[in-house]
């Protein structure tokens, strides 16, 4: 029998014995030695600091009547303790009462045993409640592979995202001489003001910390619509006309084409780039109503695209252009305010002069390479 009780890589399973009579400890040890590896307590105070030396016990046979606490008492404390909850327990005692038994079982106890002890029951019952544990550990250790083993893909898959992300980002902004840079600062303003805007009640309910990740994620393809604009129009170093202006216009269009037709290859709906969509489309959408490509005003504009269109266009104002030098932080911040219920969704530049620290920060910690003067047109 002892094969069917060895524990992990053969070993044999280890048994607390807990009785306050010296012979039944002695008994009960003899009685296991072939089979077990056996660890005593005479009392439940004992019990229960021996039930915490590794190698954890893979059960427990405890006495009920015991001076000090009663096995009741330590079977209650060794299912509240998270590092021992698991360990099966039996009960013995010479006890007959079914109220006693019933009383056993309600405080975690799996068997109840009485006493005196039949040898071939007591190692009938350990053999099953150790099979039993067993399984059950086999179980738990398998779901927590399983569990591993899917956040691992889970992780790599979203590393594949995020890259593919960026990518395509960057292939945008490499047509119109812009530098990652400018991808990681938008993505930290937009994150910044979402997280300051949590507590808004207009907003609390629409900016939790995963839709917030997503805003993260999704912010870098704002622009990824204009890499179907035409070079001389895209690199135009000086004002653009009225029709060259009409044609740069349509970054937002193309942009939102192309995210939606990535959309249809995949069979559910991915929140990530449904935000990217609407970032897309919309951020040159203006508060009043006088921006593009539909005109939305107001709340009619998705949040995604107001958050970036602060963003977008603090970055624009403090990075040098082939039209302009860099402007100041304070001059940025005194433009964007100006612009605050016309251009700019009034409660968002709110909470961007709140952290406008935050943002001259992360301009500071991802600054373009030097000497970039960015021919990115005016959009």
């Amino acid at each position: 029998m002892q094969g069917s009780l060895n524990g992990t890589l053969g070993e044999k399973p280890v048994v607390l014995v807990v009785d306050d009579d010296a012979d039944i400890l002695a008994l009960i040890s003899k009685l296991l030695q072939p089979h077990c590896r056996t660890r005593t307590a005479s009392s439940g105070e004992e019990a229960l600091e021996r039930a915490l030396i590794d190698p954890a016990p893979d059960l427990i046979l405890l006495d009920i009547m015991m001076p000090g606490i009663t096995g009741f008492e330590t079977c209650r404390r060794l299912k509240v303790n998270a590092r021992t909850r698991e360990i099966p327990v039996i009960f013995l005692t010479t006890l007959a009462e079914r109220s006693d038994e019933q009383r056993g079982l309600e405080v975690g106890a799996v068997d109840y045993i009485t006493k005196p002890i039949s040898a071939p029951i007591l190692i009938a019952r350990i053999k099953t409640h150790l099979a039993l544990k067993a399984a059950a550990d086999f179980l738990k250790d398998k779901n927590l592979f399983l569990e591993e083993e899917v956040a691992r893909r889970t992780r790599e898959v979203q590393v594949i995202q995020d890259v593919t992300i960026v990518a395509m980002a960057s292939l945008a902004d490499t047509r119109s001489k812009e530098t990652g840079s400018h991808l990681r600062r938008t993505q930290h303003y937009v994150r910044a003001l979402a997280k300051s805007l949590q507590p808004h009640p207009k907003f609390s309910a629409q900016l939790d910390e995963k839709t917030i990740e997503i805003l993260f994620k999704s912010a870098p393809l704002h622009d990824i619509g204009k890499v179907g604009i035409p070079d001389a129009i895209l690199l135009k170093p000086g004002k653009l006309t009225a029709a060259e202006f009409e044609v740069m216009k349509t970054h937002t269009t193309l942009g939102r084409d192309a995210i939606a037709a990535a959309e249809r290859q995949i069979d559910a709906p991915v929140t990530f780039l449904r935000v990217a969509r609407d970032i897309a489309y919309s951020h040159q959408e203006k508060w009043d109503g006088t921006g593009y490509p539909e005109g939305l005003a107001g709340e009619a504009i998705p949040v995604a695209a107001r958050l970036m269109a602060v963003a977008d266009c603090y970055d624009a104002l403090i990075s040098p252009r082939v039209y302009k030098a860099a402007y100041s932080h304070e001059r940025s911040v005194a433009i964007i305010e100006a612009r605050r219920g016309r251009h700019f969704d009034p409660d968002i530049v709110d909470a961007f002069l709140g952290i406008q620290d935050q943002f001259a920060a992360i301009a500071k910690r991802y600054p373009d390479p030097a000497g970039t003067i960015l021919t990115k047109a005016r959009a």
